[in-house]
């Protein structure tokens, strides 16, 4: 896995404070980072369009979460 930069992680408001909190970082090329607490080494890189959409389905009950 290549190194990430530094990044600013901010925890989801719908966490909970246990455990699988779901952060979110924007990196240098705008590009959205996210990660899950209980494997923080795995990131996965998106966009903003591409994660307005995933969270637009959800509510609409498209996909399940």
């Amino acid at each position: 896995m290549s190194p990430q930069p530094n990044l600013t992680w901010q925890k989801s408001s719908y966490s909970s404070e246990a455990s699988s909190c779901v952060y979110l970082a924007t990196a240098p090329d705008t590009t959205l980072r996210l990660r899950e607490s209980d494997e923080p080494d795995l990131v996965l890189h998106t966009s903003h369009a591409a994660l307005a959409a995933l969270i637009a389905a959800v509510k609409r009950g498209e996909v399940k979460a």
